[in-house]
């Protein structure tokens, strides 16, 4: 899925960013497994240390410790957590592709715009503490969101609103550069689709989502299957949705770009949400995501301050954040307890009532805590990198700026 990203660039932005966008992400898969090896799975997933951070150097969980640890069930899948019996092997492995393709969504804003040295220097505090914490509160057992009751299936804030966050510090930092530089807008980065890599990545993307989202159940059992149907139908009927609005507004072929954001969009909203919901449920689901994808990106392209062709806000930061928030509107106990996640109630839409109102509430103020620390963390990141290599931005060419 981590490449896939960088073919979903070309796609969009064309061939002539082949070079660099396959470059980064294959840097990011590198640093990621790196960083996560030596001390960055402990921080996410390492007995949390007053809910705030796993320990650093938990024995049973470094990796570099011996192929004994490597091979041996993790502290939290025993019955006494989720009692799943991962090998340390397996969970490493599938967390630390969750970190990448994170970080790799985030990059689709660095685009030639930022130093390939700052991104790598960011990419080591992002495998270290701005992907890792949000992981610990929400998907560690000992995390204290997680223990104050908030749940998200499988990123819809961990991943894609957190990456959101993320690059909206990036292009904040761009800006300022910018707008130093001169510039009166930010340098847009055109789209110059190349179908064949636009469709390929799309539907890497879309069989990768099968290892993201039925994964995280975190065995292969009915549930997961189930989370296969969700994921599915959701990408499918918010396909089908932003096709149709498109076509309505245009009287056109809605073309490849909104086939891929509408495939895109109903796999992010259904995200933190799969295990809990039923497939009649995950269609309603990616029905509502083309809308939402429509207003939000109606509103970014209005912006003259930052570029963002591949769609990281309007994509992965809404969808995120709405799939997260349709936890206490459409979840049914019944699926999320086939899940591993049985304190999630049911939904307002299912008679959940208070409980609802109240699992509501928390995923509201995990949504608020969480991105303001990605994007504070993230920001005061970049304004460091920014001062140890005199700017992050690669050039500040006034001539190279597209209108909209």
């Amino acid at each position: 899925m981590t490449g896939s990203v960088g073919l979903l660039e070309v796609g969009e932005l064309g061939d002539e960013y082949s070079h660099i966008s396959l470059l980064k992400v294959m840097l990011i898969t590198g640093i990621g497994f790196i960083v996560m090896a030596i001390v960055g799975f402990n921080t996410a997933f390492a007995p949390a240390v007053n809910g705030i951070i796993g320990a650093p150097l938990y024995a049973p969980g470094f990796l570099l410790g011996g192929a004994s640890n490597a091979t041996a069930v993790f502290w939290s899948m025993t019955s006494q957590y989720f009692g799943t019996g991962l090998s340390l092997g397996t969970y490493f492995f599938f967390e630390t592709a969750f970190a990448t393709v994170t970080l790799a969504l985030v990059g689709v804003v660095v685009l030639k715009k930022v130093k390939l040295e700052a991104f790598a220097i960011f990419s080591v505090v992002y495998f270290l503490v701005i992907w890792n914490l949000p992981a610990a509160w929400i998907w560690n057992p000992t995390g204290w969101l997680y223990l104050l009751g908030m749940r998200d299936f499988a990123g819809g804030l961990v991943v894609h609103g957190a990456a959101g966050a993320a690059g909206l510090a990036i292009l904040v930092q761009l800006w300022m550069e910018e707008k130093k530089a001169g510039l009166k807008i930010s340098t847009v980065v055109p789209i110059n689709v190349s179908p064949n890599w636009l469709t390929l990545s799309i539907v890497l993307l879309w069989m990768g989502w099968f290892g993201f989202n039925p994964g995280s159940v975190l065995a292969f059992n009915s549930s997961a299957i189930t989370v296969v149907l969700t994921t599915f139908l959701c990408a499918a009927a918010s396909f089908l949705s932003l096709m149709l609005i498109m076509y309505w507004k245009t009287r056109e072929n809605p073309g490849l770009i909104n086939m891929a954001n509408g495939v895109l969009m109903g796999l992010i909203v259904i995200t933190p949400i799969a295990g809990f919901v039923s497939p009649a449920s995950a269609i309603l689901l990616g029905i509502l995501s083309a809308p939402i994808y429509y207003g939000a990106e109606v509103w970014v392209v209005k912006r003259k301050w930052f570029s963002d062709p591949v769609g990281l806000l309007p994509g992965h930061f809404a969808g995120g954040v709405f799939g997260v928030l349709m936890i206490g509107f459409f979840s049914q106990n019944v699926f999320a307890t086939a899940s591993g996640n049985s304190s999630v109630p049911d939904g307002l839409l299912f008679g959940g009532g208070t409980a609802a109102l109240h699992q509501l509430g928390i995923e509201a103020f995990g949504i608020v805590v969480v991105v303001a620390f990605v994007f504070a963390v993230s920001l005061v990141t970049m304004k460091i990198v920014s001062l140890a290599l005199r700017g992050i931005l690669v050039s500040p060419k006034i001539s190279n700026v597209v209108e909209r």
